[in-house]
């Protein structure tokens, strides 16, 4: 843990934090923000109590913050003050859980070839950065993993080396969402890509723990993957167009969306095929993959024709199982 507190908060943050690493949660996105709450707190704590009137002016939502994202940054500080008041902490004030607004369901963006093209052609014009001697390595590899085989960003992320087994094409992804482990085979295409790669990255960080390192022990975190994303997208001259922009994690509903639409169009049984899709996402149920059953239409034409006859029968799914 390289983030260092200095609130009156820091020691219950800190012990919070190692609370949900011992039971297996990586808690990495929580943490980002338990810790820019604790620089919030360094100027506005006045009081040193966990108050009302300090824990609402964090909450307040943000110009242009969704609620999805507006969700995510009060989250961790709700759970702090109920983890606050079990520890005896006296005149702790836990938001309530009605805050929270209400989230719509996320349309992703679905990438054209003209934009995969342009935004992978950036990719492999990346330089070495600031001390990372193989970020121009590492991130077309990693993005190529996202967009060819539709891991969850923090799947890529902490995949560790011994994870990956580049003799016979199979990833371990361990304790991944859900608790959830599964082994996924890739393509030779990609296999023979990754063998490049790791011999050329093992010269640079010799030993290293991580896949995709940042250094010889460390890995990107969650909101550096988002960033790198937009500049690459920004620096491949790309509309960030209207609505939900594009983002990192598209790339897992890209693979979704684009395996149902060759299924159909080819005239493949989908309901044969999706236990595999469900397994190979390392989704807890069908039902978290039905969901794409309802975006392919928004995109495909030719699975909109094809199962509009039976458009009404497909269950409603709600996207925050997923």
């Amino acid at each position: 843990m390289s983030n260092e507190y200095s609130s009156k908060f820091a020691s219950c943050i800190l012990a919070l934090i190692a609370t949900k690493r011992a039971s297996g949660c990586t808690y990495e996105t929580a943490e980002y923000y338990l810790h820019k709450f604790d620089t919030y707190c360094s100027f506005h704590a006045k009081s040193g109590t966990f108050s009302r009137d300090l824990i609402l002016g964090w909450a307040k939502v943000k110009d242009g913050e969704g609620p999805g994202t507006h969700k995510v940054r009060i989250s961790p500080i709700r759970e702090l003050g109920k983890y606050m008041q079990l520890l005896g902490v006296p005149d702790v004030f836990v938001l309530p859980s009605a805050l929270h607004r209400k989230t719509e369901r996320y349309v992703p963006h679905f990438f054209t070839s003209q934009e995969i093209t342009r935004f992978f052609a950036a990719c492999d014009n990346l330089k070495t950065h600031a001390g990372m001697y193989a970020r121009h390595l590492v991130l077309p590899v990693f993005f190529g993993l996202l967009y060819c085989c539709g891991l969850r960003t923090c799947e890529v992320r902490i995949l560790r080396i011994h994870n990956v087994d580049l003799q016979h094409g199979l990833i371990d992804i361990i304790n991944s969402k859900g608790h959830r482990s599964r082994r996924i085979p890739i393509s030779q295409d990609l296999l023979k890509l990754f063998r490049i790669y790791d011999k050329h990255v093992s010269k640079i960080y010799s030993n290293r723990i991580y896949f995709f390192p940042t250094t010889r022990s460390e890995c990107y975190k969650g909101p550096s993957v988002s960033i790198v994303f937009r500049k690459i997208w920004k620096a491949a001259n790309l509309d960030p167009g209207s609505g939900n922009k594009p983002r990192a994690y598209d790339f897992r509903h890209h693979f979704a969306l684009s395996n149902l639409n060759m299924w159909i169009a080819s005239g493949v049984d989908i309901n044969s095929k999706l236990p595999y899709l469900t397994r190979y996402m390392g989704h807890s149920s069908m039902e978290s993959t039905d969901y794409y059953l309802h975006l392919v239409p928004e995109f495909f034409q030719t699975f909109s024709e094809k199962v509009k006859i039976t458009e009404n029968v497909l269950p409603e799914i709600d996207y925050d199982k997923e």
